[in-house]
């Protein structure tokens, strides 16, 4: 498991911040990216602020998780929207306020189903057994060692936090209500439209075989998808072009409860009368 100081490097942060506005935040917050990371500082600019137009990214208590898509994924969310208005579609804009709340809440609730439902993987009854061990408890601890990756063992460990005594109430309780909260910003959108859609992620796909290190950034990268699944809502995702480095972009169609026919309805008119998904990333149809 990763050190803190790799996942969060000291050269990306910044104490004692001083800035008048969000607009001067989120210029720092590029500038910084661009310094660090390379990444364009214009791009980063225009990306975070276009999320916050969407809805504020704040948590309260002074701390926020500010994000953005890239240009790419904008470019062709923006294509499926004129294929579906060539076929008549009426589009407006609906706000989903509590999606930056959905990360949060879906890593403490995920996190700790894993703990309960993974505890039952311990040499004995399912799964994997270690071939080398002592005694019984010697067993379990290296069966588990073993069996389960990083990624599995951080769920375990924050699941298992996040559910003994004492911090029930303050997390998991509280992801709970977080949870209703973005549910709630559905319902609200269903009330004016028959479906949304929307990007399937802030960036085209990484490429295969790309070893990402970064938590956080995984976490992040699934703030489309997670306030869907915390709702509880169908979703349908379907390839929408590429990127300019030529990666797939997909975007998704968001229903209501039990309007999977409607979703799916509306997925195939797009490929009806587009051709991305007979392509693949070197171009072959």
């Amino acid at each position: 498991m990763k050190a803190i100081s790799e996942i969060l490097p000291l050269s990306r942060v910044v104490l004692d911040m001083e800035a008048s506005s969000k607009k001067r935040l989120f210029e720092q917050v590029a500038q910084l990216l661009h310094e660090q990371v390379g990444l364009p500082q214009s791009d980063v600019f225009d990306c975070l602020v276009a999320r916050e137009r969407l809805g504020s990214t704040g948590l309260g208590h002074g701390v926020a998780m500010p994000h953005g898509r890239h240009a790419d994924v904008q470019a062709a969310l923006q294509n499926v929207i004129d294929l579906l208005k060539a076929q008549g579609a009426e589009t407006i804009e609906v706000s989903l306020p509590q999606t930056a709340l959905s990360i949060p809440a879906y890593y403490v609730l995920a996190s700790a189903e894993a703990s309960t439902n993974l505890s039952r993987y311990d040499g004995v009854r399912y799964g994997h057994r270690a071939a080398q061990f002592g005694d019984l408890e010697e067993m379990y601890s290296n069966t588990r060692a073993e069996g389960f990756g990083s990624e599995v063992k951080r769920r375990i460990m924050i699941g298992t936090y996040v559910l003994s005594h004492g911090y029930y109430d303050a997390y998991y309780l509280k992801a709970q209500k977080l949870r209703r909260l973005v549910a709630n910003d559905f319902q609200t959108a269903f009330a004016q439209c028959d479906f949304i859609l929307a990007p399937t992620a802030p960036t085209a796909a990484p490429k295969l075989g790309s070893d990402i290190h970064d938590p956080v950034q995984m976490y992040l990268s699934d703030i489309y998808t997670i306030a869907v699944n915390l709702a509880g809502l169908p979703a349908l995702t379907l390839p929408a072009g590429f990127s300019s480095s030529g990666l797939p972009i997909g975007v998704q169609f968001i229903g209501n409860h039990f309007s999977e026919a409607k979703i799916l309805g509306a997925a195939h008119q797009v490929q009806l009368v587009s051709d991305w998904h007979t392509q693949t990333p070197d171009g072959k149809a």
